[in-house]
């Protein structure tokens, strides 16, 4: 926590230095700060490697003030949720909002539709960028392979936790609970299934479907990539599209695009997989698509021409 308000006050400063000199247009400029929130096996920033790569610098440079959150690498979504939801408030105070505006990648697309569930007074607006919203087969297939209680569960489960550990380590989060068995349940199609009864903002009625623009007076929204392979340079290419196989339909190499819907869809069919979506590998991603870092720009002009 003393790592994210570290963290929190140096962007702060960045914020306010950027603004005179870079902020005349005021095209990213949010009434509310923008809060961001890493996905499974994410993290804050690592070894000066940013999880949302040129993202957060971007925004800034036209006026948004920006937050980069850090929960468990892996868990449930509820105790991720509510490390977030510390951390909004840590954010109101400095800030002396009374919202924010979140926006979740993969696993943090649920996590920061928690906080609006629990907490619909301090969110002004919930997206989710390739969110897990319906469930994952490729979470569906681990779960049904490790099954409760075997050995080769607690052996996957050793290795992913040792990854989450050394990932945490190198990002200032040691401390932060790790537990890669709840983190897959989490992301199950039945897990998603039960949270949305629970936390019913935005989810489509239909499969494939739009949601409610707007509940409880949180506003949702939602774009996806739905493509595998968009740059031969990627690295990451070729593992996404022998996972996007799993799926038999459109999907980003980790998430269905209907399972990624959820509000007012923006694209669910961008020319990018699930880590083009934040703009990695280092900005390694489609030549003839929208930029990656473009799109949250204009999402941010799209929160600043709605209010909020």
């Amino acid at each position: 926590m003393q790592h994210f308000a570290r963290l929190m006050a140096a962007l702060g400063l960045a914020c306010a230095l950027l603004l005179p000199a870079h902020a005349a247009s005021g095209y990213t400029q949010t009434k509310y700060p923008i809060v961001l929130v890493h996905g499974l096996f994410g993290w804050d920033q690592a070894l000066g490697i940013d999880y949302w790569y040129r993202i957060p610098a971007e925004l800034q440079k036209d006026g948004a003030k920006v937050y980069v959150a850090q929960v468990s690498a892996t868990n449930s979504t509820e105790l991720r949720g509510e490390q977030l939801l510390a951390q909004v408030k840590q954010v109101l105070a400095i800030t002396g909002a009374s919202k924010v505006n979140l926006i979740g990648h993969s696993h943090g697309g649920p996590t920061v539709r928690y906080v609006a569930g629990v907490a619909p007074q301090l969110v002004a607006s919930t997206t989710t960028v390739g969110g897990v919203n319906k469930g994952s087969k490729i979470a569906d297939l681990v779960r049904g392979t490790l099954k409760p209680g075997s050995v080769s569960e607690s052996v996957a489960a050793g290795v992913a936790k040792g990854l989450a550990g050394l990932i945490s380590l190198v990002s200032g989060g040691s401390s932060l609970p790790q537990d890669p068995v709840q983190a897959l349940e989490a992301l199950t199609t039945q897990k998603l299934a039960d949270f949305n009864q629970r936390f019913p903002g935005g989810v489509p009625s239909t499969a494939c479907g739009e949601g409610a623009y707007s509940h409880k007076g949180v506003l949702y929204y939602s774009w996806s990539g739905g493509s595998t392979l968009t740059n031969v340079l990627d690295p990451g290419d070729g593992a996404l599209a022998l996972t996007g196989l799993i799926y038999g339909e459109q999907n980003d190499g980790l998430v269905g695009t209907c399972s990624s819907r959820l509000g007012k869809v923006i694209r669910a069919d961008y020319r990018m997989n699930h880590i083009d979506e934040i703009n990695h590998f280092f900005g390694i991603v489609h030549l003839f698509e929208t930029n990656p870092v473009t799109l949250y720009r204009q999402h941010a002009n799209r929160l600043k021409n709605a209010g909020v």
